[in-house]
């Protein structure tokens, strides 16, 4: 029993000492391939949830939203993860199946999904593009571009972060 204890602190530390480090993605992963033996621990899953969405593995926030419900900061999370899941949903049926968002009105969060998805609710009907550029208003030095990249089997949703004119992170959804 004490065995069992110290690895499932032994993982939860791991993954925290990764987030700390900035290596979101081997946090995520660490969570992930733990996830079921972990799946009570609210802590656990709000540390890999944050993990994942910092690495952009939008699609793993689905199983800890569900989970995390018995703590009003858990809750809180949840909430939190979930709107950005829902516009990035969203936002990737609206440019593939040119699917109308104008007439939505949804909370936002800082996450760069949420600023993009934003602006592009914020343009109301339009004619459909292959490229959407939006300045930032909070900063004239930062634009995102938006589009969709296509290959042979799906559709991936493109949004690129740009400083003046240097890119400074390319996110990539499916």
């Amino acid at each position: 029993m004490f065995l069992s204890i110290n690895i499932f602190a032994s993982v939860k530390q791991d993954i925290l000492n990764l987030y700390q480090n900035q290596k979101y993605e081997s946090a995520c992963n660490i969570g992930f391939s733990n996830f079921r033996n972990h799946n009570r621990d609210e802590e656990f899953l709000s540390l890999y949830a944050f993990s994942c969405l910092k690495a952009d593995y939008i699609d793993r926030l689905a199983l800890p939203i569900a989970k995390l419900k018995f703590s009003a900061e858990s809750r809180a999370n949840s909430a939190y993860f979930s709107i950005i899941l829902m516009q990035k949903k969203l936002l990737y049926h609206a440019l593939v199946d040119d699917y109308e968002l104008s007439e939505l009105n949804l909370p936002t969060t800082d996450y760069i999904l949420s600023k993009v998805f934003e602006f592009y609710v914020n343009l109301g009907k339009h004619d459909r593009r292959t490229l959407y550029i939006f300045d930032d208003p909070d900063n004239k030095k930062v634009s995102y571009k938006l589009y969709l990249q296509k290959d042979y089997k799906t559709s991936k949703m493109v949004i690129e972060e740009y400083y003046d004119t240097m890119l400074v992170k390319r996110h990539i959804y499916w």
